[in-house]
């Protein structure tokens, strides 16, 4: 596929993958994305997965039609990315490997060698001359790997992006780009946000057409959403005013609390209400929507005088993830003496920029004509915020 005046993509599907990073469920696969560029001198970005070698190498030499590939830019080193480096220098001794310095101190530990006498170590602002293409290195540390460079073709104003602006999915499967786009960045790339924005205002100063990244489609119309997306994530901001309630719960009591509060909230106004079961939905989804809302509710049971085990994990996953800048409420049950509360409240005191709801639920056991009248006030106070 022809991306633009002689950039060509030759990236791979993986439809045999189930879990991404080992935690991601991708029901649609995954895209590890590789391109080159033709010109006097041949540049090929970044090469794919381990287990494509032959057919990835097979789509190079298609293109390349007799031809030798002069250099192998490393934008990213990680193996999704960077497995073939050593398939692509047998097969082509002669090609010099461009990447970050740190990205050579990564394939000594991959590969046992920093290619010495055939690499290029490039920094930011550094050029290179393919010919008719001028490409300019960009450092981007911690988006989301610390020896992370993009690399932008002025000649065709393509900005090379690495693994920003990536998705899950194969790219022979339609589906829509903000939902797993959004999922991939709060769980990949979330905690680097003043990473993300720093890179983001070095971009803004190019004249950008064109965006190839290392997972999901080449976006090449309507950049503006794409950015501002960005610019939103990685700023912390609100995407979608509404709440999200996540939750655990054991004997069917704090689900019935929930499904109350839920029904409650549409019913008073509330502009979206999304509701997520800890226990059985996937936790980067709901990640994703505590992230996109502006508050967030969590809903769960005392267990071993703390907190249930699947909220427990999903407030690590804030913590881990940079979780900030929104309203939290609590709900909380406990047949004889309730303490999931305190304990939900000593993990989430750890996140930055939090406000609290003034009103609370605590249920012991069912509920009752007590906890129905705070589950109402809270909903009240919640609406108010909208």
């Amino acid at each position: 596929m022809q991306i633009a005046d002689g950039i060509f993509y030759i990236g791979v599907n993986d439809h045999e993958l189930d879990l991404f990073e080992g935690q991601y469920i991708v029901p649609n696969g995954m895209a590890y994305n590789s391109y080159v560029i033709m010109d006097e001198k041949i540049a090929v970005m970044d090469s794919v997965g381990g287990e494509f070698d032959e057919e990835w190498l097979g789509k190079l030499d298609a293109v390349l039609d007799g031809r030798t590939p002069d250099y192998l830019i490393v934008q990213h080193m990680e193996p999704d990315h960077s497995a073939n480096l050593m398939s692509f220098t047998e097969r082509y001794p002669e090609a010099v490997v461009v990447g970050s310095m740190g990205a050579f101190n990564m394939m000594q530990n991959y590969f046992g060698t920093k290619f010495a006498g055939r690499s290029l170590v490039v920094k930011e602002g550094q050029t290179l001359s393919l010919g008719t293409h001028e490409l300019q290195f960009i450092a981007a540390p911690n988006v989301h790997w610390p020896e992370v460079i993009f690399t932008y073709d002025a000649t065709a104003k393509v900005l090379f992006s690495a693994d920003a602006f990536g998705k899950f999915g194969a790219l022979d499967v339609d589906e829509d780009w903000d939902c797993e786009a959004r999922r991939y960045y709060f769980g990949i790339v979330g905690k680097f946000g003043k990473n993300v924005q720093a890179v983001l205002k070095k971009v803004a100063k190019l004249d950008v057409q064109v965006i190839c990244p290392l997972h999901g489609p080449v976006l090449s119309e309507n950049l503006e959403h794409y950015i501002g997306q960005y610019q939103t994530w990685s700023a912390y901001d609100v995407e979608t005013q509404g709440v999200v309630i996540a939750y655990s719960s054991v004997y069917g009591h704090t689900k019935a609390a929930v499904e109350l509060l839920a029904k409650t909230l549409e019913e008073k106004g509330c502009p979206r209400v999304v509701v997520t079961d800890l226990a059985r939905d996937d936790q980067a989804e709901a990640v994703e929507d505590a992230f996109r809302h502006n508050i967030l509710v969590l809903a769960t049971t005392t267990y071993c005088g703390g907190v249930f085990p699947a909220m427990e994990q999903f407030i690590h996953h804030l913590l881990d993830h940079a979780y900030q800048k929104r309203t939290i409420a609590f709900v909380e049950n406990g047949s004889w003496m309730p303490t999931a509360m305190k304990g939900m409240k000593a993990l989430t005191d750890k996140l930055e920029a939090i406000e609290y709801t003034e009103h609370n639920v605590t249920i012991k056991g069912a509920l009752n004509d007590d906890s129905r009248a705070q589950i109402d006030a809270l909903a009240d106070e919640l609406v108010a915020k909208f």
